[in-house]
Order: C-alpha cells, then structure tokens, then sequence
C-alpha cells in the first residue's frame, strides 16, 4: 500500500467554499480510479481553512498515474492549486512492533 497525506491551506476565506466543494468533488473521480483504495478529505473545525487529504493507493504507481486522471486534470489543478498553499506527506501507519 501507499499512503498519503496532503494538507492543504487555502489563501484567502472567501474560497473556502468553493474549495470545499471541489474537494466533494474529487472524491468519487479518486475512488472510482485504478488502484484507489480510499480517499477522504477533511475539513479542520479549529481552522476553517485548513483541509487534510488522507488517500491509500494499491501502489506508488497506481498514485503517480492518478495525477493524469480527471480529478487531478478537471479539478484539483484548475480549482484548488492556484488558491492553497499545500504539503504533500507519504506516510505509513504506525503500528505495534
């Protein structure tokens, strides 16, 4: 498995909304490709601005072929990028030795 984390801050409250809404967006695009195990996006409470994306991919492959696909292509690029400020997280969970 792959996972990732991707926090996302957006610039300015008056894109939040729509910022939120692409994130809904996305969400059935990223489950529905090859090799997408889980995707969720979540919004903080204490920030408003603040998004966590938390995404599980069969492979590290599977997550670099998602980035030509129509969630990528049609949304996150043209309706997210240009209004956050983001950090990308390949993570594993920790777990019990």
């Amino acid at each position: 498995m792959f996972d990732l984390i991707v926090t996302i801050d957006v610039r300015e409250d008056a894109d939040v909304p729509d910022v939120a809404d692409a994130l809904a967006r996305m969400r059935p695009l990223c489950l529905a490709e090859d090799g997408c195990v889980a995707w969720e996006a979540y919004q903080s409470d204490e920030s408003p601005r603040r998004f966590t994306l938390v995404e599980r991919w069969a492979t590290r492959e599977k997550w670099e072929a998602h980035g030509e696909e129509r969630a990528i292509r049609d949304v996150y690029l043209p309706e997210i990028l240009p209004r956050v400020d983001r950090e990308v997280h390949p993570s594993r969970p920790v777990t019990e030795s």
